[in-house]
Order: C-alpha cells, then structure tokens, then sequence
C-alpha cells in the first residue's frame, strides 16, 4: 500500500483511544515506519549509473523492518516514551501489524512480483506471509481504502478537533479542523 494509506490508518488507529498528542504520533508513526526498509531505493537510483550500483532496495524491502521483531523494538520504544504502559504499545502493535496486512494484500508490484512478509525474520524463514490474491499498488481496492481512510481521517479531525498533520505542525492543524469546522459546523456535544 502507499505510505500515505499507512499514515491514514495509523492516524485512525492513534484516533480511536483517548491518546495525548505525543502517544498518537507513535501509534501513527508505527504505521508507516515499516517502510524505513524501503530508503535503500535512494542510495539504488544515485548508483544506478555507477560502477558499482547497489539494490538495496530489492534486497531489504519488506525484510528489515516487516517482522515481528522490529515491531518488537518499536514497542520497547514506545514504553521508554510513554506513560500509558499497556494501551499505547498495544495501539503501536496494531497500527504496526495493519501495515503488514496492507502490504500482504495489496502490495503486488506492476510487473505481477509479489512482496510476502517475513514475519519472524531475523530469527527463521519458517513463516513467510503471502497472499495468492494480492492485488496491484495502483488497483482500486487500494484507492478505496485511502477514500475510505480520507473520510474517516476529515471525519475525526472535525469531531475531535485535531488530525494527523499535528505530528508536524499544530497551526497547520488548527488550520485544517478550523477549515473543516467552518464547512461543516461545529460538531455537537
């Protein structure tokens, strides 16, 4: 799935709990942060042409940071920064494990190659996680899970008064529920 799906589900997820601020960027962050494992195709595109080309994308993509074990350690994270020692860990796992289940259902790269989870990479290979059905980035249940992640995204931030863009600017998200809230009308009690 795209990036931006991950965060929108993230941010529905960090949502749905009475989180502060900070503890609803790690449940949204554990979302997308899967994907660190995907950087490698910056250092791939600046050595495509050299000598020496790396496919550190290729070779790591959904490995690294799709296990059980990096959500692991994301956890462990999460409890030195939070004080909600069971909920905001809990939401982090969740938000972290609705990341994999979008990758194994609708990840399939254009040219058919399909991207299974190794989910208790480093430790086995034993339990490699794919799905025969999985459909393409660009195919439309993946548009309409991001329609459907928009709407209830623009729904929680008019009903609760903040969104996902807090994690990197409270203006600009005062802007955008005070944009919502003037389209659509202060939200009842």
């Amino acid at each position: 799935m795209n990036p931006i799906t991950h965060f929108l589900i993230g941010g529905i997820v960090a949502n749905s709990a009475d989180l502060n601020r900070r503890e609803r960027t790690m449940v949204t962050v554990a979302a997308v942060i899967p994907d660190v494992d995907g950087l490698g195709i910056v250092v791939d595109l600046i050595t495509k042409n050299t000598r020496y080309p790396t496919e550190l994308w290729g070779n790591y993509h959904h490995i690294l940071c799709h296990n059980l074990s990096f959500c692991l350690v994301i956890m462990a994270a999460t409890l030195l920064l939070t004080k909600r020692r069971l909920l905001t860990p809990l939401l982090v796992f969740v938000s972290f494990h609705l990341h994999l289940l979008g990758d194994i259902v609708g990840a399939r790269g254009p040219d058919g190659e399909q991207w299974p989870i190794d989910y208790l990479w480093p430790f086995s290979d034993s339990l490699s996680l794919v799905w025969s059905g999985q459909w393409g980035l660009n195919a439309w249940p993946n548009f309409a899970i991001t329609i459907f992640a928009l709407v209830v995204t623009f729904y929680f931030s008019w009903k609760k008064g903040r969104s996902p863009l807090e994690i990197f600017s409270k203006r600009a998200d005062g802007a955008f529920v005070a944009a919502l809230r003037g389209r659509f009308g202060e939200p009842r009690l």
